[in-house]
């Protein structure tokens, strides 16, 4: 049987994980400590994702004009788009480290 976080059941519809699929991906990976997403303020966790998923590959609407599961995340991030979370990404990196 598949775990619910490759499921829909373990998916957030508005993007990402929800707190059962990230429970589900924890347990069948021991050492993982999947969080919720961080969706403002300067926190270095938050700059990562938006790196990472605004260099993403693919696109961010399907061909039907729906948002894809990047999009999603990246607005359960904060981000309105890939080119937005690169943004805000180097803003929120710039600030960390002027403290």
């Amino acid at each position: 049987m598949a775990a619910a976080w490759t499921k829909k059941a373990g998916k957030n519809s508005k993007g990402g994980l929800n707190e059962k699929g990230r429970k589900s991906y924890e347990a069948e990976n021991p050492g993982s400590d999947l969080k919720a997403p961080v969706k403002s303020g300067d926190n270095p966790r938050r700059a990562s994702f938006l790196a990472r998923m605004g260099n993403m590959p693919g696109p961010e609407k399907k061909p039907n004009g729906e948002p894809t599961r990047l999009l999603l995340s990246l607005k359960a991030w904060g981000a309105s788009s890939k080119a937005d979370a690169k943004k805000k990404a180097a803003a929120i990196s710039a600030r960390n480290k002027k403290k």
